[in-house]
């Protein structure tokens, strides 16, 4: 049987209320944008396909209309069940506005989801997601009033709590690969990441659905044995886009995809806040240990680290499912040059939540009284946690980083003594989070430590509630720091003995 057909053929064969699982991850990782654009074309040509269900684990997109974007129409979609929302405004925007059901789950569980969809087993049971926004006790994963179905339920597994995250039925996967060969083998050898392309074709081979890769060439001969990532007999039709690039970046490195090994590449430092804040967390390293960076304040801290000449004094990994190297940040956050080793990312959540991590560096929205943590939804604005909730379940130290204050925040540091310029106008020491991405409460009953860094002040999650435990150089305790939150923390004893000394 031949496999390979157009992109405008694939787009014709998908009905009206399919529910379609998409490859993905930010800055292009395993993107099939070509078969996304051509579904696009079609829809906007007939009105059709209509009513769509998307799922997908991580961002999907450039931020510019590509990915998960392709679909952000009215009426096209139905709704969208996904770890992170941020590469398509267009697809926030109509979750905000309620013209589409929109469920956020963490990333992990999403990827892992397909692989129990996949294998006919009773959905995801996980203690990932516990008293935060995912669990029915509170949002049951909804972002909006249109969403209504429980996705998610409490279950009771020998007398412990768990969430069950509930199955379902996949019609397509679009997935992208390298290449395949006649029969259909797809290969990643050539891509930056693996991702959860094996995961996703089996729920829709397992379905009864269809599978449907998206590959920059055929090979001439057999992918060989050890390349094939995932197997012809789950691939139902190939298309061929000459077109395709490896990410955002680039056309094809080998240095990413860990087909070659290159000088390593001096790292981008950082500046401004984001330098003061990745110099205090690299404090809380300690040697030898597995190590997990988040996105944006946390994907600094690399770079620190190599500066100081502590790049080899620890295992890094992120949940794409990269081990070590040169880690990318920005765009390309998920990706490395001259990686020790590239592993599926269902593989990779695996080991996070396994307890696999001894620290994770995260970032924070903002945080509250009870030392939850809200990076998910900021004001109206559909974020999703990405992998930042299964790191954290998993993580046996929890550090956050970021900004004290929102909006307008404007600092400097002359010899180690730091300066607000400008104040923020946006608290993000608040009463109470708007979203509970991470939970303290949960925290504390499973004995983690939990640090919140900031450029002016660190505090550290208390059986007592969020203790103040540090202020920078040329912070005022009272006039930089507890003024400007909307709760008390305790404040460690030595900073009210070293204000009162001066």
């Amino acid at each position: 049987m031949d496999k390979w057909t157009n992109a405008e053929a694939v787009a014709a064969s998908i009905f009206d209320g399919a529910t379609i699982a998409i490859t993905g991850s930010g800055g292009g990782l395993l993107e099939p944008d070509a078969l996304l654009a051509a579904i696009e074309a079609r829809y906007l040509e007939t009105g059709h396909p209509r009513n769509l269900t998307v799922v997908h684990a991580l961002g999907v997109g450039d931020g510019r209309g590509s990915g998960l974007g392709r679909l952000a129409h009215t009426g096209m979609v139905k709704r969208v069940i996904g770890g992170h929302w941020v590469w398509s405004s267009e697809m926030q925007k109509l979750a905000e506005s309620g013209q589409i059901e929109a469920y956020s789950f963490p990333g992990g569980v999403i990827a892992t989801l397909f692989r129990e969809i996949g294998a006919g087993r009773p959905g995801v049971i996980t203690r990932v997601g516990l008293r935060t926004f995912v669990d029915p006790r509170l949002d049951g994963g909804k972002l909006n009033a249109a969403t209504t179905e429980d996705l998610v339920e409490l279950v009771n597994v020998g007398g412990e709590e768990y969430l069950r995250f509930k199955p379902f039925r996949i019609d397509f996967a679009l997935v992208m690969a390298s290449s395949a060969d006649e029969r259909g083998n797809l290969t990643t050898q050539r891509e930056p990441a693996d991702l959860d392309i094996y995961a996703v074709a089996l729920a829709a081979h397992n379905s009864g659905g269809k599978v449907i890769a998206q590959v920059k060439a055929k090979s001439a001969g057999h992918v060989l044995a050890r390349l094939v990532r995932v197997p012809g007999v789950m691939v139902d039709q190939i298309v061929e886009t000459g077109s395709q690039r490896q990410c955002a970046i680039s056309d094809y490195d080998p240095t990413l995809s860990g087909e070659a090994h290159g000088a390593d590449a001096e790292m981008a430092m950082p500046d401004g806040m984001r330098l003061f804040v990745a110099e205090r967390a690299a404090q809380e390293l300690g040697v030898n240990r597995s190590v997990n960076f988040g996105f944006g304040f946390p994907g600094a801290i690399p770079a620190v680290l190599s500066t100081q000449g502590r790049g080899g004094e620890y295992w890094g990994s992120v949940e794409q499912g990269i081990h070590r190297g040169s880690m990318l940040d920005g765009a390309m956050f998920g990706t490395a040059r001259n990686a020790d080793a590239i592993v599926p990312s269902v593989d990779q959540f695996d080991f996070y939540s396994g307890g696999g991590i001894d620290v994770t560096f995260l970032g924070m929205g903002e945080f509250d009284e009870e030392g939850n943590v809200n990076v998910s939804k900021l004001g109206s604005t559909v974020v999703g946690p990405g992998g930042f909730m299964d790191i954290a379940q998993g993580a046996k130290k929890i550090v956050f980083c970021g900004a004290f204050e929102a909006k307008g925040l404007k600092v400097s540091r002359q010899d180690g003594t730091l300066e607000i310029v400008c104040p923020g106008s946006v608290p993000k020491a608040v009463k109470k989070v708007r979203h509970v991405t991470f939970s303290g409460v949960q925290a504390q009953l499973e004995g983690k430590e939990v640090l919140y860094i900031t450029e002016r002040a660190v505090f550290k999650l208390d059986p007592l509630g969020v203790r103040l435990i540090e202020v920078a150089r040329g912070i005022d305790v009272h006039k930089d720091v507890l003024s400007r939150m909307e709760f008390t923390p305790i404040v460690d004893e030595r900073l009210l003995e070293a204000e009162a000394a001066q």
